[in-house]
């Protein structure tokens, strides 16, 4: 078991409250095993190069906060995907995190077909993505083999989706919620946020006490708003002993978590490498150059005709 922390700890007091992290807790009483995650500068640096629509930007938000939430309750060393699509306004939805916290993430869409859908609804999921899938993936390398768990689109939300994957796929009893900020805040900075608790198995699970102890914790859980989750001023230990006091909590050691993108010219060119010699020439752009751009950070490779030569020719 993790060491546990002192709840109040003078770091709280004057320090930057919300940063980016994931805070792993237990609710002592009925021995329920929680997370927090807060984004702040992370979910920023992923959404201000795109210039995302807001109801597009408010589904990255939130499937950042879920990606982080799911993979810091895994054991890996690797990389954890979390992927959306469907066949509806927005195609996809894609985060990664390394077991290192190292996050990025992106959307792809079709804007004819989100304007046409109106405005920001309350059941994103079914109006956005339509029919489709939600996946899970843990890449350790090429030497290992990948975990991969799929599940259809079921909920009206993201939360909702993680909730039926849970229920039907990894058969634990789990409460999710996330929330992302408004856009164009006055403060200017995008935050995100999920907290989630997990009921796992135990030889009382079905005793009446277990299962009331589960509602209560799940009810106190919900009793969270956006508004305080998203709080700068509000720490996670507050907002935890705010909500779980009275059954007493623990908290464990954070994790942090940053924006970092992993594309780089090298693994632009070993990309082209892959291509046979003819079609590299034939993807030169009548300004003699190969640009390549990250779906991820937007950051433009461009390569000139010598450049692309010297690929050609290897």
């Amino acid at each position: 078991m993790p060491e546990p922390i002192a709840f109040f700890r003078t770091e709280d007091a004057g320090a930057k409250l919300f940063g980016d992290f994931v805070q792993p807790f237990q609710i002592e009483a009925p021995g329920l095993r929680g997370r927090l995650v807060r984004l702040g500068a992370a979910v920023d640096a992923v959404l201000a190069p795109h210039d995302y629509p807001p109801a597009v930007e408010k589904l990255l938000g939130e499937a950042m906060a879920m990606a982080a939430v799911l993979a810091s309750g895994l054991k890996y060393e690797g990389i954890f995907t979390l992927q959306i699509q469907g066949d509806g306004p927005v195609a996809v939805v894609m985060v990664d995190i390394t077991s290192d916290g190292d996050m990025r993430g992106y959307a792809r869409y079709d804007m004819a077909r989100l304007d046409a859908s109106g405005p920001a609804p309350e059941a994103p999921v079914p109006r956005l993505f339509g029919a489709g899938v939600m996946a899970f993936t843990v890449d350790q390398g090429p030497d290992t083999e990948r975990y991969q768990g799929v599940t259809p689109l079921e909920g009206a939300t993201l939360g909702e989706c993680a909730h039926a994957y849970f229920r039907q796929s990894e058969q634990i009893e789990t409460a999710i919620r996330l929330c992302v900020s408004d856009p164009g805040e006055a403060d200017g900075g995008r935050r995100a946020a999920a907290i989630m608790l997990q009921r796992l198995p135990r030889d009382d699970a079905r005793e009446p006490d277990a299962e009331e102890d589960w509602r209560r914790a799940v009810i106190l859980m919900s009793s969270a708003t956006p508004a305080e989750l998203l709080e700068p001023r509000l720490s996670a230990n507050q907002i935890l002993f705010r909500l779980f006091h009275e059954d007493g909590v623990r908290v464990f050691r954070r994790r942090a978590l940053r924006h970092r993108c992993r594309c780089s010219r090298t693994k632009v060119e070993a990309i082209l490498r892959s291509f046979p010699s003819a079609e590299i020439r034939d993807m030169l752009e009548e300004n003699g150059r190969i640009t390549v751009t990250c779906e991820f950070c937007k950051t433009v490779y461009a390569l000139d005709e010598g450049d692309v030569e010297a690929l050609a020719s290897r």
